[in-house]
């Protein structure tokens, strides 16, 4: 049984090898304007098939199991490698891989808890860690901006902050432009794809849908959901990773941390 399913697999794979003939011709075009980019072409094409052959591999594992347990295993790892990745991202944000990943759990798992509580997905592998991966991404890129931004904005404008902070200011009250301005910047992808979602492009779980054989409106109904979710989890992502930020900025007298903003 396990040599069919292997040789299957290995017959589905020929469509998408015979699709990376996009990715030659755009290695080609980057030789030919002297880019430099054909090492990182084909070294991130090479990595895409090796981790999507493995993680192909580990869900129908998975999703051949009745123990929640590997559920819950799957998420924290992607909660863990998304939180590593914002972190790297706001890498000036003293203990940024922690509050990353914290803040990211936080956001994914309060809207994971409340779509389980309507019952709006079934509480299985085929559902939740396709639904939580999608949530975990968006989360991660909106968590990374924030406190990037948040780090940034604070940096340039130090005098005007330390001047609040001298008046009676709250590191809170110093900061909040600075924090409004962080959390606009980050969600307004999320939101401007939201308005879009059908007039530009069709989303990818929509489409996977579709072409699964499912009804459009089908389709239509579960992505709504998705929409909704994205929205939900990168907001409480983000506003979670301003006030997990703030002790790493301020000392316990409410001054400044010199040292966090003095490097680029």
């Amino acid at each position: 049984m396990e040599e069919n399913w292997f040789i299957h697999y290995m017959k589905g794979m020929i469509k998408p090898i015979l699709a990376t003939i996009v990715v030659a011709m755009a290695v080609m075009m980057s030789r030919y304007q002297k880019l430099g980019l054909e090492r990182e072409m084909i070294y991130a094409i090479l990595r895409a098939f090796l981790q999507l052959s493995v993680i192909g591999v580990v869900l129908q594992f998975i999703f051949h199991q009745e123990n929640s347990v590997w559920i819950l295993l799957a998420y924290l790892f992607m909660v863990t490698v998304a939180g590593y990745t914002a972190g790297e991202r706001a890498k000036h944000v003293p203990k940024g891989k922690y509050v990353a990943g914290i803040s990211i759990l936080a956001g994914t798992s309060v809207t994971m808890f409340l779509l389980l509580l309507l019952r709006v997905f079934p509480f299985t592998p085929r559902y939740i860690i396709p639904v939580a991966g999608m949530m975990v991404g968006n989360a991660m890129t909106v968590t990374g901006v924030t406190m990037k931004r948040l780090r940034d904005d604070i940096k340039m404008q130090l005098n005007l902050v330390e001047t609040a902070l001298a008046l009676g200011a709250t590191p809170r009250e110093a900061t909040i432009q600075q924090v409004k301005r962080s959390f606009v910047i980050a969600l307004s992808p999320v939101i401007d794809n939201t308005k879009t979602v059908g007039l530009i492009s069709l989303p990818g779980a929509m489409t996977g849908l579709i072409m699964g054989g499912a009804s459009p409106l089908e389709a239509i109904q579960l992505q709504i959901v998705v929409m909704n979710m994205l929205i939900g989890a990168a907001t409480v992502s983000s506003i979670t990773s301003t006030y997990l930020c703030w002790p790493n900025f301020f000392t316990p007298a409410f001054q400044l941390q010199r040292k966090v903003f003095s490097s680029d």
